[in-house]
């Protein structure tokens, strides 16, 4: 497959709807009909495009404009193999073969090439892992691989390496081609050029309060981490040591942390799972003992909640791939992310600009966006360099941490594997926002992270005028005066322009 064509013919932008309840959809099909060579696995990169691939494709799929402008008169397995079926997009055979089980899946792969394609989709076999065996699970190398082996241990239908790959020739389509892309991309270097956000060190508490938490925005803190035993110790060897036999949350199940780090090790997929726990420091206390959050971050006013706040501080593992899509932060919190182990690649916008290819509900409770970080980059990233106002990038790597203010819509990819902190907090400075959120009329939509979503306002507040009485008052008495301030600033053009003579003046 050429690489030339790489670019121009991933023009098919694919979105899905980002909710609580999305469904597992992930892209990255196998195929039939000729076992790929070593050579054929080797990395390889086009030099036209900057586009440096992991690996080669495996199942034969070739992007939609090979079909016309390089293997001009092949006919398209694609669409013979799918008989009447052709007229529907991929997405929708992909989506009605999501209602077959393992067995009929199986069966169906053997009746055309085409059918062999879209029935090893390993999205489809990943759902089905993860919705009958949930986290109790050893990944076997493929989707596929993995279901057959814990559901039929004796059998031995693939290889000691994996799922044996045949290739199908002259299959195309845009759709299966990108998810493969997208999955084996490494990041281009254009992608990473950009860091534009302020980088600071040895910030007194004030300073930050004054020249980033108050005008609400980001910033990377260097060197706040350097007491952390966590900094000294998180390696994944030690995380197996102290936890390894300890269920986290990944995804949509719960994994013990070594089958995790298993899968971690051996996944290349366009959207790995990502271990993401709310619940770590109870389930191991030392890990509790080994940070605290930085200086910065010490007010932290959801804390007179006790056991009935919501969610606030998780743990994050993840290999390079993995990470966060376009959001904005829960109940309209701030949050600090401190990179243990690894890098991690950020972009950001202001809460009133949203990302290219992101789409929020009008009531903000889904956004549809592209289905991968990646897929992201690819086709929307160059957009924002036309942007008035482009976003804030940074790399934050190990000892490092970014500040993310309330409101911010922020992308995060793992460069390379990564360990992590991030947590959600409530200080003066976005307490009357967070107030003003949990009462929305929809705030039983909004509202995240706790099982008392409609009450949490009244609580909240409740708690803070008896803990900080006459707080909220005396913030919404500067809230108004520095409103009124606003509104009676002068203008640039007003002090430049002299009301009796109309002449023009410079006022400084």
């Amino acid at each position: 497959m050429p690489n030339s064509l790489l670019a121009s013919s991933l023009r098919n932008r694919r979105r899905r709807s980002k909710s609580k309840r999305q469904k597992l959809i992930q892209n990255q099909p196998p195929s039939q009909e000729t076992a790929l060579t070593e050579e054929e696995e080797e990395e390889e990169e086009d030099e036209g495009n900057g586009f440096k691939l992991k690996t080669s494709a495996k199942h034969g799929v070739q992007p939609l404009g090979n079909l016309y402008f390089v293997n001009k008169g092949a006919v398209n397995v694609r669409n013979t193999g799918l008989g009447n079926l052709q007229v529907l997009t991929d997405e929708l055979v992909l989506e009605i073969l999501a209602l077959l089980d393992a067995a009929h899946l199986g069966v169906l792969s053997t009746v055309t090439k085409s059918f062999y394609v879209f029935a090893n989709h390993e999205p489809l076999w990943r759902n089905l892992v993860l919705e009958e065996l949930k986290g109790d699970f050893l990944f076997a190398g493929s989707w596929k691989a993995t279901y057959v082996a814990s559901r039929y241990p004796k059998s031995q239908p693939f290889g000691g390496d994996g799922e044996s790959v045949l290739k199908i020739r002259d299959f195309y389509s845009d759709y299966l081609f990108q998810s493969w892309l997208c999955a084996n991309l490494e990041m281009k270097r254009e992608w990473l050029e950009r860091d534009n956000i302020s980088r600071v060190r040895g910030l007194s508490v004030e300073e930050f309060i004054t020249n980033f938490e108050e005008p609400n925005k980001p910033v990377l803190l260097e060197g706040c981490l350097d007491d952390w035993g966590a900094v000294k110790k998180w390696t994944k060897e030690y995380l197996s040591d102290v936890a390894g036999d300890v269920e986290f949350a990944v995804g949509p199940v719960e994994m013990k942390l070594e089958n995790y780090f298993k899968y971690s090790d051996g996944v290349s997929e366009e959207r790995p799972l990502y271990l993401f726990d709310p619940k770590f420091a109870e389930k191991v206390p030392v890990l509790d003992s080994e940070y605290e959050a930085p200086v910065y971050f010490r007010e932290d006013l959801f804390s007179v909640l006790g056991n009935e706040r919501p969610d606030y501080r998780w743990i994050i593992i993840g290999p390079s791939g993995s990470g966060s899509s376009f959001h904005i932060d829960p109940n309209s919190t701030s949050a600090w992310n401190a990179v243990i182990t690894g890098s991690k690649k950020w972009v950001l916008f202001p809460p009133d600009v949203v990302p290219p290819g992101v789409h929020p509900s009008p009531d903000g409770a889904e956004v549809a966006c592209p289905v991968s970080i990646m897929e992201w980059f690819m086709n929307f990233y160059g957009d924002t360099r036309s942007w008035n106002k482009r976003p804030v990038e940074c790399v934050c790597k190990a000892g490092e941490v970014v500040f993310v203010p309330n409101g911010w819509w922020h992308l995060v990819i793992n460069l390379e594997e990564s360990i992590a902190i991030t947590q959600n907090y409530v200080s003066r400075r976005n307490l009357l926002n967070v107030l003003e959120f949990l009462k929305k009329p929809n705030a039983k939509e909004l509202v995240s992270g706790t099982n008392d979503r409609e009450n949490l306002h009244d609580k909240f507040k409740k708690a803070i005028e008896e803990a900080y009485p006459g707080t909220i008052q005396e913030l919404e008495k500067k809230a108004e005066e520095k409103r009124i301030a606003e509104e009676q600033k002068v203008t640039f053009w007003d002090a430049a322009t002299d009301s009796k003579s109309g002449a023009f003046k410079f006022s400084f």
